[in-house]
């Protein structure tokens, strides 16, 4: 189950792809689908007081459609959705200073687990990058009681389990990093429901973030208006505490 225990605003505007904190900071990533003409495919710190990123880096919506981000090494990855392309960025100057091609035949949500990035690509399939080069370390295939679950959306990393949402849905599952298991899962129904009666265009649960020095995760999604500060709470059938 879970608590909430606070909330920042959103943009309404913001079409979220990808979520993470570093040294309390909220950063996002968001995507440009071509009907949502106002939305575009850019990065960069939330400000907390507005909801409103204040971007740093952007790539041209006619050609890409900004996904995941995570930051290692002192670089922000950004994927992208089709072009199978990654795009990286010094952390302090926001200047790019790469961009890598990748297999997969789609870009999702991004993380890592101090070592390597963790990426979704919309299957059942996470695949795990150097962050040197961007090249192929591993994939691990995500199963709950043996049966693959796909539509794995955006991420975050936590002491050996990887959080996902699972895309069209308002669950999140928790994920063994070494052997791909699901070993908890939650329905976060209400908390869409209460999103949308401020906001009923909004789209899907999408956003993850760890802050640890609260022992927190921050939950948002696709045009929310908030970012919800949620506390994971330990069932006896299921353990979706972060420690």
């Amino acid at each position: 189950n879970y608590s909430i225990v606070g909330s920042y605003p959103h943009d309404i505007q913001s079409f979220t792809e990808g979520l993470y904190i570093d040294n309390g900071q909220i950063f996002e990533s968001t995507g440009s689908p071509e009907e949502l003409t106002y939305t575009l495919s850019h990065l960069g710190p939330v400000d907390t007081t507005t909801g409103k990123i204040i971007p740093k880096a952007a790539i041209d919506r006619n050609k890409y459609f900004g996904e995941g981000i995570a930051k290692l090494d002192g670089k922000i990855f950004q994927l992208t959705y089709k072009a199978q392309k990654c795009f990286v960025y010094d952390a302090k100057t926001y200047k790019q200073i790469a961009e890598y091609p990748y297999a997969n035949a789609e870009g999702w949500g991004m993380t890592h687990d101090s070592t390597n990035l963790i990426m979704s690509d919309g299957t059942s399939k996470l695949t795990y990058f150097s962050p040197k080069d961007f090249s192929k370390v591993k994939e691990i295939n995500v199963r709950e009681n043996g049966y693959a679950i796909d539509k794995i959306n955006e991420l975050g990393y936590v002491g050996g389990y990887i959080y996902a949402n699972i895309w069209t849905t308002n669950q999140i599952v928790k994920i063994d990093a070494n052997t791909g298991n699901v070993v908890a899962k939650v329905d976060m129904g209400p908390l869409f429901v209460e999103a949308q009666k401020l906001n009923p265009g909004l789209m899907e649960m999408n956003g993850i973030a760890y802050n640890a020095a609260r022992g927190e995760f921050l939950i948002t999604g696709k045009l929310w208006p908030k970012i919800y500060r949620i506390k994971f709470v330990r069932k006896s059938t299921a353990n979706m505490d972060a420690t």
